[in-house]
């Protein structure tokens, strides 16, 4: 496995990481989900040894490997960009790290085979890459990276420059290929949806911290902090702060939603409500909903099903409904909500004892 113990990369890096923790595990994919700029990158960079610890330690499967360097790391990485020799055949593609390894051309021919295999490249190891479609290209960047037994390798959005079609195709192989590699994968992404389809264990990074780390539907169903639950939300989880009073929660003292059962011991005070899109329906769906109050501020038809922006309370709220939404904008309507779906949070963004949402 892959530790991190209390390390700080450069301060001036553009994202600045002090005594960060981490540990990821082989055999399953590692994501690291953020918005730009919540600092996947420089992760990986210090994970790669590109970039310096300045404090702490970074070991793998418990040896240090902290000031150790780039050149000397058993590290792979995959880029965004399709990063091929455009002059060199599929097969000298993959085959290149172990050339340069010295191996003897038996065990090169080996592996290669093995790798095309797993990534079905075979047809396709006497073309040239300008003669591939983008993810046999990718295909062929992740089998360089994979073939020569990395210890690590490094993912950074590896699909973001293929079409819908060929990106869905690569994540459900992806678990398939990472299970039958020994390596540690590390795969960032800017994508809630990705995380969930590649089902491994998720970290949710904002502006260097990382807020949380585990199972991905651990992370996803019981958000550790707001900022949690912001990061594996899209569409956007919808966020206002509250006061607690009584049997209701209240906006500007205006009683708007009711205490559920299971939230019936809460104190009175100031708390964070959120609420995930697909929490909310245009019709009652079931026992225990409640009608809230809302002004449209726009709608957007994808053929099947509308994301639908509301007002509420001065709070830009947004909720997934089937079919095209035919209320004007500025136009009121009723959303149902049930009030046992709400995550509550402090007023410092953390989540309450014994209060979590059904999943």
């Amino acid at each position: 496995m892959l530790e991190l113990s209390n390390v700080s990369n450069p301060p001036t890096s553009e994202v600045h990481f002090e005594n960060l923790n981490l540990t990821l595990q082989r055999g399953v994919v590692n994501v690291l989900l953020g918005p730009t700029l919540s600092g996947k990158t420089p992760l990986m960079r210090l994970m790669a040894g590109l970039d310096p610890c300045v404090k702490g330690t970074l070991s793998i499967d418990g040896a240090d490997v902290t000031g150790t360097s780039v050149q000397k790391r058993n590290v792979a990485m995959v880029y965004q960009q399709f990063i091929n020799y455009p002059s060199l055949s599929v097969y000298e593609n993959i085959a290149s790290p172990l050339r340069i390894a010295g191996f003897e051309l038996a065990e090169i021919d080996n592996r290669v085979q093995q790798a095309a295999g797993l990534l079905k490249l075979t047809p396709y190891l006497e073309s040239l890459p300008s003669n591939l479609s983008g993810g046999q290209q990718q295909r062929t960047a992740i089998a360089r990276a994979i073939v020569k037994g990395a210890d690590l390798v490094l993912m950074d959005e590896p699909l973001g420059n293929l079409d819908y079609k060929l990106r869905e195709e690569l994540r459900y192989e992806l678990p398939r290929i990472i299970e039958q590699s020994n390596a540690i994968f590390v795969y960032a992404t800017t994508e809630p949806s990705e995380a969930l389809l590649l089902n491994g264990n998720t970290v949710t990074l904002n502006n260097g911290q990382v807020t949380q780390n585990g199972p991905t539907m651990d992370v996803y169903n019981y958000p550790s902090s707001l900022s949690s639950l912001q990061t594996f939300s899209d569409p956007p989880v919808n966020h206002i702060q509250v006061n607690k009073e009584g049997s209701h929660f209240c906006v500007g003292g205006v009683p708007v939603i009711p205490v559920a059962a299971a939230h019936s011991t809460l104190a009175d005070g100031r708390y964070n409500l959120a609420l995930r899109p697909y929490h909310g329906s245009l019709e009652p769906q079931g026992f225990g909903q409640v009608a809230l109050s809302m002004h449209l501020s726009s709608s957007e038809f994808t053929g099947s099903e509308s994301f639908v922006h509301v007002d509420f309370f001065g709070a830009h709220w947004n909720f997934i409904a089937g079919g095209e939404i035919t209320a004007l904008v500025g136009e009121q309507m009723t959303i149902y909500v049930n009030p046992a779906d709400f995550y509550i949070f402090n007023e410092a963004g953390l989540p309450l004892a014994n209060l979590e949402p059904e999943a």
